[in-house]
């Protein structure tokens, strides 16, 4: 039997991508590097702005497995990117655990939309994600990062899981918003907690930093349910905090919200 220490992994994929917005405002590609099993997809728009479908072709994520992606907007530069489904967290073999690392920075007077579909966690899987965030200080930042808990068509339980999630955002060399989350073993009867998530059975966590992010606050908490609530945690520094019975549900209302936040402009994948 192999050890944790001789374990290779199964899927090794990377990606760099930096963009910038030229004379007439139109967001163009300065830099391209893909490697392994992560690959980026630009679908044709009419837009000025950029669009761009993170594909993980190894179909999901598995102990072992290795994601880095890089992501840098310049001046001008407006970039949303999505990926093309829901990705998938499997059962992973004993001491085998999947890292997926994403860093994106935005340059002043740039925008981006990290809009990733969501995350299924299943039974016994085992992942470690991060992602970390560099902002300038007129740069703009809109995010959101769903998490399912199971299938609940199947149905599923989550027995025994490993799950660390982390994330930080800085601007102008100051953190504005860490935050993480640590699953370990029978999450679906820690997520039956009250002061947890009540049985809740998906999530979503949305970040929008930008200088007139208070503006979207209160016709953003009338498009909210009462398992969601919205605040501005420091000037320029929305928050949305969302809980939902399930996948559907959670999309269900969380599109919306994204719609409002992003002036109608969530990508294409979002919507099949």
């Amino acid at each position: 039997m192999p050890t944790a220490s001789t374990l290779q992994p199964r899927a090794i994929g990377s990606a760099r991508l930096s963009v910038y917005g030229d004379a007439a405002g139109k967001t163009r590609l300065r830099d391209l590097r893909q490697s392994g099993s992560l690959k980026l997809v630009f679908p044709q728009t009419h837009s000025k702005d950029a669009e761009v479908i993170l594909v993980n072709t190894a179909g999901g994520i598995t102990g072992g497995d290795c994601f880095d992606l890089d992501i840098e907007v310049q001046n001008g530069a407006k970039l949303s990117l999505t990926t093309q489904a829901a990705e998938r967290a499997y059962r992973a073999q004993v001491g085998e655990t999947g890292s997926v690392t994403s860093r994106l920075s935005v340059h002043d007077g740039g925008c981006l939309h990290w809009l990733p579909q969501e995350l299924i966690l299943y039974d016994r899987c085992a992942l470690r994600r991060r992602l970390d965030v560099t902002l300038e200080p007129q740069a703009r930042f809109l995010m959101v990062e769903p998490v399912v808990f199971g299938r609940a068509a199947m149905p599923e339980t989550l027995d025994d899981v490993i799950f660390r999630d982390r994330i930080k955002i800085t601007q102008n060399g100051k953190h504005v918003y860490i935050d993480g989350m640590d699953l370990r073993g029978d999450a679906t009867r820690q997520l039956t907690r009250p002061a947890i998530a009540d049985g809740a059975g998906a999530m979503a966590n949305v970040i929008m930093v930008a200088s007139n992010a208070e503006t979207f606050l209160s016709p953003l908490r009338a498009l909210l349910p009462a398992t969601a609530g919205a605040s501005m945690l420091s000037d320029g520094v929305l928050v949305i905090r969302h809980l939902a019975t399930d996948s559907f549900e959670l999309r269900r209302t969380l599109v919306p919200a994204l719609e409002h936040l992003s002036n109608n402009s969530l990508p294409t994948s979002w919507r099949l």
